[in-house]
């Protein structure tokens, strides 16, 4: 076609294509139908991609069905690595799967992996307002020894749901993790309180108060456990639980029982074993070694049980009897942890030094070898102490090398803070607590052991700072309360929140000894000598004659006069080792006695008719 005919075309057509002419047959196409057929070419490709892009939907949706029902049934075939394969893919399509985070995280819960706690936040943060969600966040942190997170999942409970049993338990948990066990028992009690009939809070809470010291609250806890140790799923830690006690109350009859009962338990543990032992060690002699040789030979069998019954052994006073049988086994079976660790923890305690530096020497305990460089430090510096040495460039040379070895990791360095405090060197075991103390699962014991070393140092102002931290971990303890009350009382740094702590922890213990008379201190401080009796009176007597207890009640006895009970409390005090601003409180009391005696007054004893006034109120 030339040129001129293809413009002429156009023309006629009004042609609004360039370079195109439409035709049917042979014939031509008007433009109406041109634009008709444009536009039903067009409606036909959009709904070829819309219905694409549904379709592509419909399958997807299908896929994501199909993959999370194949991981639930993996999940139930504990496949657990295919069932978190399945529900990962699920979330490459869809982030925010809530079925797939609760495959993950039951997959990992079931595996022990800390990975479940990261799943349980994401859960957490999709369902913010669910009690459930958070609960279960709680409880897999503290599972995993993440305290913070835990705390802040139950704080993020809504308030109308913190009255369930679920919320007590979980909090009880963490009131153990914190190391308040008042707290705790509360807890428990709460939660047993709502559901009565669950069997499971009735034993958490009877073996937790089966140890206390309330006579009542602890027949009440052995009863029922006693009932419970006839229930299939609380057989053996019932047993265990009231074993224990029977023991600590030197009840023969009752703990051999027990013992019988739970030797033939089908869920016996080596553990349990070592608990029948604790028995027969402290009550029973003549069934005690047969039973000793008896349990050796099943030990040897595996490393752990055979490191646990040497273990046993070193802190039972049997150190001795454990090198006899060390000496017996092969090398092989005792060159490895966690019997090679057992192994030196049982020469150092006989002070075997020698020996314990041989065993250290050479040789390699693999992840455990921070532990062998330790003990060798330890060696090296006792056997220098011995010969009379005094440089100790050798053991701070070994100690490093020991800390370098524990790279950092708060578990090893855990255990070479305990190993540190057991054989009291304070300037290594000081500086790994601190760092220990960073790490919230191992928080507790690194301030606790803390407090320990800065009161036998009688460093006072280190020792407030850490009875502040303990109070702000645990602020519902009332026993560390009043410590930190008194101590910051006794400095006279801190006395307006020092008052308030003593209330607040008397408030909370009124009958607990400490609480008491730390509240009771407060007023005589300000001259209100008959408020302090008065608190004091409420308490059994035989409590008071507790040295640092007795300490307060001589001082108040002794402003009021009171000669012949102020002797007798000053005498009950000086019958132990008192703390520092103890010794000075006392040496006030002797003074105000001194100056009582000088004025002659009747012989009174602490009785409440003597003491005054009960208080109606509290000290402002």
């Amino acid at each position: 076609m030339s040129e001129k005919i293809k413009n002429a075309a156009r023309k006629r057509t009004g042609q609004v294509f360039p370079g195109f002419v439409f035709f049917f047959g042979r014939r031509r196409l008007s433009p109406t139908r041109v634009a008709i057929l444009v536009a039903a070419s067009a409606a036909i490709v959009l709904l070829g991609i819309v219905s694409y892009g549904y379709g592509s939907k419909l399958y997807r949706d299908w896929q994501q069905r199909r993959l999370l029902h194949q991981a639930e049934s993996l999940l139930k075939e504990e496949k657990f690595d295919q069932a978190a394969q399945d529900a990962r893919e699920v979330l490459t399509v869809d982030p925010n799967s809530l079925p797939a985070f609760y495959i993950l995280a039951a997959a990992a819960e079931r595996q022990n992996l800390e990975e479940a706690v990261r799943w349980r936040t994401q859960i957490a943060r999709l369902l913010p307002k669910d009690p459930d969600s958070q609960l279960n966040l709680a409880s897999t942190a503290l599972r995993f020894g993440q305290i913070d997170l835990a705390r802040k999942a139950l704080n993020d409970v809504v308030p109308e749901h913190r009255d369930s049993a679920a919320f007590h338990v979980v909090a009880g948990w963490l009131a153990r993790a914190e190391g308040n066990l008042a707290e705790q028992e509360g807890q428990f009690a709460a939660a047993a309180k709502e559901e009565p009939a669950n069997e499971l809070y009735q034993f958490n809470l009877a073996a937790l108060q089966i140890q206390s010291a309330d006579m009542e609250k602890s027949a009440k806890a052995r009863a029922v456990l006693d009932r419970l140790s006839k229930v299939a799923p609380f057989r053996t830690g019932a047993l265990r639980a009231l074993l224990n006690d029977s023991v600590a109350r030197n009840d023969l009859a009752a703990a051999d029982n027990y013992v019988q009962q739970l030797q033939m338990s089908p869920e016996i543990t080596f553990g349990d074993y070592l608990l029948c032992l604790t028995f027969y060690r402290k009550l029973d002699e003549k069934k005690f070694r047969p039973l000793l040789e008896k349990v050796k030979p099943f030990a040897a069998r595996n490393p752990s049980d055979l490191a646990s019954l040497m273990s046993w052994m070193n802190q039972n006073g049997l150190a001795e009897d454990a090198i006899k049988w060390i000496d017996k086994l092969s090398k092989d079976e005792l060159a490895f942890p966690p019997v090679s660790i057992a192994v030196a923890a049982v020469y150092a305690n006989t002070k075997n030094w020698s020996r314990l530096k041989r065993w250290t020497s050479s040789g390699s305990w693999s992840g455990s070898d921070y532990l062998r460089i330790a003990y060798q430090a330890i060696a090296t510096r006792r056997l220098q102490s011995r010969n009379g040495g005094t440089a100790h460039t050798e053991f701070e040379t070994l100690w490093r090398s020991a800390e370098q070895a524990a790279n950092e990791q708060p578990q090893r360095e855990l255990e070479l803070a305990r190993l540190a405090s057991r054989w009291n060197l304070d300037k290594e075991s000081e500086l790994l607590w601190l760092r220990v103390a960073k790490n919230p699962p191992m928080r507790r014991e690194a301030l606790d052991a803390l407090r320990r070393l800065y009161r036998e140092n009688d460093n006072l102002e280190r020792l407030y700072d850490i009875l502040q931290r303990l109070h702000e971990s645990s602020p519902t303890e009332a026993p560390i309360t009043a410590d930190l009350a008194r101590l910051g009382l006794n400095s006279e740094q801190h006395i307006k929140e020092s008052h308030d702590l003593a209330k607040e922890a008397y408030d909370h213990a009124p009958n607990e000894l400490n609480c008491a008379v730390t509240y009771a201190y407060f007023p005589d401080r300000l001259g209100r000598n008959a408020e302090g009796l008065g608190i004091i009176h409420r308490l059994p007597l035989d409590q008071l004659h507790d040295p640092h207890a007795a300490v307060y009640v001589a001082l108040l006895l002794a402003e009021a006069g009171q000669i012949d009970g102020a002797k007798e409390y000053i005498t009950a005090a000086e019958t132990e080792k008192i703390y520092s601003e103890e010794k000075k409180l006392l040496d006030e009391a002797k003074r105000k006695l001194a100056a009582a005696s000088a004025i002659p007054s009747p012989a009174v004893s602490l009785s409440p008719a003597e003491l005054g006034p009960t208080p109606t109120g509290s000290p402002q």
